[in-house]
């Protein structure tokens, strides 16, 4: 069984398994799907201060922060005993172009080259992990919500601007990956 659940799976398994997630925390307890509130909840629970935004009645949203608590460690699960030991797959156009930027070691599920410890506290660590990790929490908070919130929950409830929001999700992901990582990786 073990061998079994470190094998690749369908990508539509895990889409299912989280498509099915949104009507289950509805029947269940009228619960919204998304992980970037849990920010919010942890600095309403840990900032005293009076901050009109984190005033509001956190411990209603404690399941949120067991949910990501648990996503977290099964991450770590999975990542300890049930890693996939063979090579990882990568198409040969998608290695090409990888290789224009130097990223050529497939080892591990993310690139050595772009994540490791020493590109940390150089300009190409500054623009991934701060000025990236900045964006992504700015265009969070502006966006009212993340991907996951949006693109699964919200467009599960018709909503219009979830949906707006994806399309702008998946636009700024197409223009990342196309435009700018290419010339940040020829800058850096």
């Amino acid at each position: 069984m073990l061998e079994l659940i470190k094998q690749p799976w369908h990508w539509a398994v895990a889409g299912l398994l989280i498509g099915l997630t949104v009507p289950t925390l509805l029947l269940i307890g009228n619960k919204k799907f998304g992980v970037s509130s849990s920010l919010r909840h942890i600095c309403a629970m840990c900032i005293p201060a009076k901050i009109p935004f984190f005033k509001y009645e956190w411990k209603k949203e404690i399941w949120n922060l067991l949910f990501v608590l648990g996503v977290f460690i099964g991450a770590i699960i999975a990542t300890t005993f049930l890693s996939n030991p063979n090579t990882i797959v990568v198409a040969e156009s998608t290695k090409a172009s990888l290789a224009q930027y130097g990223i050529t070691d497939y080892s591990q599920i993310m690139p050595a080259q772009i994540f490791n410890i020493e590109n940390i506290l150089t300009l190409k660590g500054f623009f991934f992990f701060v000025f990236g990790g900045f964006l992504v929490g700015f265009g969070t908070r502006y966006a009212g919500g993340c991907t996951s919130g949006h693109s699964i929950m919200g467009i599960s409830n018709l909503q219009i601007p979830s949906l707006i929001a994806t399309c702008c999700f998946m636009a700024g992901g197409f223009f990342s990956a196309n435009v700018l990582m290419p010339l940040i990786f020829k800058l850096l």
